[in-house]
């Protein structure tokens, strides 16, 4: 069983910046990030498998930033530019299915997230 606790989130207005953390309790091959907004569906933000390999949605692509310290088992992610339809909760998950970074159903473990507020 893995544990994650994320912390960062916080309210921020557009263009602003905010780094949410992930510390895991234990380790799995794939960690990411996933945020869900208000009356939609949990979507794939960033996702890391432990050898490097990143991958993004289209969304925040250039903006956000996904990065593991291995030392500390944390998982960061950067969010740069930020702008309203950001807001959301952002999950952490961590797990050791298929190839696939972005897939809600690859992961295993989840925290109880983080909220991001990002206003106009």
């Amino acid at each position: 069983q893995v544990q994650l606790v994320e912390s960062g989130g916080g309210s921020v207005q557009a263009g602003g910046s905010l780094r949410l953390s992930c510390a895991a309790s234990g380790y799995t091959a794939k960690m990411g990030w996933f945020r869900q907004a208000p009356g939609k569906e949990r979507e794939g933000v960033a996702g890391m498998w432990r050898s490097g390999t990143t991958d993004y949605s289209d969304s925040t692509k250039g903006r956000f930033t996904i990065s593991l310290d291995n030392a500390k088992n944390t998982l960061y992610l950067q969010m740069n530019a930020l702008k309203p339809e950001d807001t959301a909760m952002y999950y952490c998950a961590a797990g050791s299915g298929s190839w696939r970074l972005l897939d809600i159903n690859d992961y295993r473990y989840w925290g109880q997230g983080t909220q991001v507020t990002v206003s106009s």
